[in-house]
């Protein structure tokens, strides 16, 4: 069994930074794809952010040059550093792991960027 446990969301001003964090356990391979994806209220999951276990990343258009997701492989951890916020960062804000074909999801933290 997979389990994936979210911290850093919160309130924070436009323009102020968050740092989320996820954290994986239970059986997973070395080779897999960590992530980020956001869900504002009355809209669609998006992803956000994601990252290879080689490295790789790939980036939403809306939050590139802003945020950055980076890994560390030996504590199976995700992060994703939040720079630049703006309102319509606003969401609910989900760690994925994907192994293969399977999806795992944790349960999600608020993120609220005031104006």
């Amino acid at each position: 069994q997979v389990q994936l446990v979210e911290s850093g969301g919160g309130l924070v001003q436009a323009g102020g930074s968050l740092k989320l964090s996820c954290a994986a356990s239970g059986m997973i391979f070395s080779i897999n794809v960590m992530g980020w994806y956001r869900q504002a209220p009355g809209k669609q999951r998006e992803l956000v952010a994601a990252i290879t276990s080689g490295g790789s990343t790939n980036y939403a258009d809306s939050v590139k040059g802003r945020f950055t997701i980076s890994r560390d492989n030996a504590k199976n951890t995700v992060y994703l550093q939040m720079n630049s916020l703006k309102p319509e960062d606003t969401a609910v804000y989900y760690c994925n792991l994907r192994i293969i074909a399977a999806d795992y999801w944790g349960q999600g933290t608020q993120v609220t960027v005031s104006s």
